[in-house]
């Protein structure tokens, strides 16, 4: 079976979403910007609803749009919203930070999950600002740490989905199921199970992955 991770704003489709058959929600705001951190009210009554139906809520961590360099204010922000979730009862948090070299900011990504609290923890896109080099020294890293998934687009995410599969097949290779890599953006409920047979991966996220 595949795990279809459905992206929602807020709580308004979640219901929806559940009865359709989504396995896990990813709750980010402004899916405009590429998603910051939803509210604590939107947190609370999505996470009570799907545990209720026995489904897992992931939380993106990410105080702003744009890129993924952020002051020590930013920081803060994000390690309040952490524990936020970790009180609210989600399953996971998903965050990447990195330095102003596009390398993956360690320290800050130490610091973040250590709030974590016992809470599984993703990488989201921040991943895809990465050469490939410093993905694998990403990966190698988040192994280490006990992270249990990386959401990758394989490339910039404008780019099309089929002009990355290459690079997400490397990526899945390097892992080598030592950390779970959730390939997202562009999936739809139209072509998901033709990506998750071309990827040979057990789970996929969108926002179309269903048909609402």
């Amino acid at each position: 079976m595949i795990i279809k991770e459905i992206c929602l704003e807020n709580y308004t489709l979640v219901p929806k979403a559940l009865e359709l058959g989504a396995k896990r929600i990813e709750l980010c705001d402004n899916l405009a910007v590429g998603g910051t951190t939803v509210s604590n009210g939107v947190m609370a009554q999505t996470i009570k609803y799907a545990h209720e139906k026995k489904v897992p809520v992931t939380i993106l961590i990410r105080p702003r749009g744009g890129n993924f360099i952020y002051d020590d204010t930013e920081l803060k922000i994000m390690e309040k919203d952490i524990f936020t979730a970790q009180e609210l009862g989600a399953d996971c948090v998903a965050f990447g930070a990195l330095t102003k070299d596009n390398t993956l900011d360690f320290d800050a990504m130490e610091n973040l999950a250590a709030a974590s609290g016992g809470m599984q923890l993703e990488i989201n896109m921040a991943f895809d600002a990465l050469t490939l080099d410093a993905q694998k020294e990403a990966i190698d890293w988040a192994v280490s740490q006990g992270f249990d998934r990386i959401l990758t687009h394989g490339g910039p995410f404008e780019q099309p989905l089929d002009t990355c599969l290459d690079n997400l097949k490397e990526t899945i290779a390097y892992a080598k199921q030592r950390i779970a890599i959730l390939p997202g953006g562009g999936i739809t409920f139209a072509n998901f199970q033709e990506i998750a047979e071309t990827l040979q991966v057990k789970e996929v996220h969108g926002t179309r992955l269903l048909q609402f």
